[in-house]
């Protein structure tokens, strides 16, 4: 018998599998981290700090309060390595096999790497593989020039790419952080147990694992989305799902308007259960980034919330329409709307500078209420205690402010 379910319904099993249902319900620990981590699969890295960077706001929405330094210690410990997945990710380094094959065929990288480059730089290249190796682990930073002059023992300036070019070979990995700056190091001293001829998996397990890993992180999927997340080809995907439903790891589904096959996560067989008789709620209202795994689909965003959603960050200034780093608002299992926010940590005020509701969302005093709540943890967690909204739909921050008065 075939399950049916409302996009409703739907939605709350993506949130329960993403650990975005419900609201932290103890403080969390570096475990805790590691964990959010695992359950996600990929964890996107982006250097945009006007409120925390992203890696760091998506484990907050998820674990609340925490030491972000527990994610620079989780990869200088070797539980996390970075690589390009969805995009430049923090990944579970249990996880390392299955992207070796992208280090082994980088020139299928598309931009992130030139073949062409590298040969026409390959003994600068080389000479940066010699100076980590005798030398020890290196930042960009200690390479590039200043003021047009010399500085130190190299003197010239496109090291920055020969270090992403050796990376994106996986000839050096990330060994730390400083001030979310890479530190480079030899692959082989970072992962000094792996051996490609032992431990290499074959290019079709390497793809059913990270099919397999998706289905756990997005807990209902269809092909694309699933393609997405690792970007995969879309092609071998449905097959794999539709084997996997066989074999027992899937459920098939169909859900309300959708003409296409769905599936779930057998992980979530129990909740899938409480959907279907409608016992499976939310009542977590979060802040998300803009590189959330819940909303880096643009096209499942709007397919599944109905959320039409673009980072404008790289869209000039005058053509913004909602501002530069909007943060989506996820509130009891839908996306209600976005805001734009900077956090003033000398001044210890978090500026909302703009926010915006969905089509259809009615200002109510739960809103108001879920809102308040949900920012001024934000803006403490931030270090910014103040809360300053400087515009909003309706009178709905003068009804956060009283709320945070009270």
């Amino acid at each position: 018998m075939t399950l049916h379910l409302s996009l409703r319904q739907a939605r709350h099993l993506q949130l329960a599998a993403q650990g975005l249902l419900s609201a932290p319900r103890r403080k969390a620990g570096k475990a805790d981290a590691l964990a959010a981590i695992r359950r996600m699969a990929l964890l996107q890295i982006d250097t945009i700090s006007v409120v925390a960077r992203s890696p760091y706001l998506v484990l907050y929405s998820r674990l609340g309060a925490y030491d972000p330094a527990w994610l620079d210690q989780l990869l200088a410990e070797g539980a996390l390595f970075e690589y390009w997945a969805h995009e430049a990710c923090f990944v579970p380094t249990e996880d390392y096999p299955l992207l070796r094959h992208r280090m082994l065929n980088a020139e299928g990288m598309g931009w992130k790497f030139s073949p062409r480059w590298y040969e026409q730089h390959r003994a600068d290249i080389e000479a940066i593989v010699e100076h980590i190796r005798a030398n020890g682990p290196a930042r960009s930073a200690d390479f590039e020039r200043r003021d047009g002059k010399g500085d130190g023992w190299w003197d010239w300036k496109p090291e920055k790419r020969h270090l992403e070019a050796l990376f994106t070979l996986g000839r050096l990995m990330v060994k730390e952080r400083r001030g979310f700056q890479r530190v480079y190091d030899l692959a082989e001293r970072v992962l000094p147990g792996w051996d490609d001829a032992r431990d290499l998996p074959s290019p079709d397990e390497a793809r059913l694992r990270q099919v397999r890993n998706s289905c756990r992180a997005l807990g209902l999927v269809k092909t694309g989305w699933v393609a997405d997340y690792y970007r995969l080809k879309r092609a071998p995907c449905g097959e794999i799902l539709h084997e996997l439903a066989d074999a027992g790891e899937l459920i098939p589904v169909r859900v309300e308007g959708w003409r296409h096959d769905a599936f779930v996560h057998l992980s979530l067989a129990a909740e899938l259960e409480r959907a279907l008789d409608d016992r499976l709620d939310s009542g977590n209202t979060a802040i998300l980034s803009p590189f959330d795994p819940l909303v880096w689909d643009r096209k499942r965003a709007l397919e599944l919330f109905d959320f039409d959603y673009k980072i404008e960050c790289y869209t000039p200034a005058p053509k913004r329409k909602y501002g530069y780093f909007t943060l989506p608002i996820l509130n009891r299992g839908r996306l209600v709307g976005r805001l734009d926010a900077k956090a003033h940590r000398a001044g210890g005020v978090f500026e909302v500078k703009s926010l915006h509701l969905e089509a259809g969302v009615r200002i109510s005093q739960r809103l108001a209420d879920d809102l308040a709540g949900a920012l001024g943890r934000l803006a403490a967690w931030h270090g910014t205690p103040r809360l300053a909204i400087a515009a909003a739909p309706g009178d709905l921050a003068a009804r956060i402010a009283a709320r945070l008065e009270d």
